[in-house]
C-alpha cells in the first residue's frame, strides 16, 4: 500500500493498536485513538506518564495498526519513529486532533484545563513504511 493511500484510511478509520518496546524487548500494543496531522503524521494524544510515552521516549520506533469500526475488512499498518511533543506546545495539535476525532468541543477552556491536569502530551508518528503490500 503507498504511504498517501494508507494515510487516506487513518484520515477516515480512527480506531488502531500502538505497538511499543519494552525495555526487555518484549512488544507492548496499546488501544488508541488517532489522527493525522497537517505535515501528514499520525497523531496520538497520551498522558506523560504512560508506559507508552516512556517506551517511546527509550526506543522511538512504533507500529500502529489501524482498522475499520467494523474490525474485519480493511486495515493499515504504518511504522516508523515517533516524536513526543509535551505541553505547552502539545495544546494546539490536541485542540486539532480532538477536532478530527470528535468534532468541536462544548467548552474549549474546559478541555484545555482537562489536558494540562492530566499531563497529555502528542505522540507523532512520521511513516517509514505501510502495508499490507498484498492481498491473500
Amino acid at each position: 500500500m503507498d504511504p498517501e493511500s494508507a494515510l487516506d484510511f487513518l484520515r477516515q478509520n480512527h480506531r488502531s493498536v500502538l505497538i511499543t518496546h519494552r525495555a526487555n524487548g518484549e512488544l507492548a500494543p496499546s488501544p488508541v485513538v488517532h489522527g493525522v496531522d497537517a505535515s501528514g503524521r499520525i497523531v496520538i494524544s497520551s498522558r506523560e506518564p504512560a508506559y507508552k510515552v516512556r517506551n517511546l521516549r527509550r526506543d522511538p520506533r512504533a507500529t500502529l495498526c489501524a482498522f475499520s469500526d467494523n474490525f474485519f475488512g480493511p486495515w493499515v499498518t504504518i511504522t516508523g519513529r515517533t516524536e513526543i511533543v509535551s505541553l505547552p506546545e502539545a495544546m494546539e495539535p490536541l485542540v486539532e486532533l480532538y477536532r478530527q476525532v470528535g468534532g468541536e468541543h462544548p467548552d474549549w477552556d474546559d478541555y484545555r484545563a482537562a489536558m494540562a491536569r492530566e499531563q497529555r502530551v502528542i505522540v507523532a508518528i512520521t511513516a517509514e513504511s505501510t502495508g499490507p503490500d498484498r492481498r491473500a
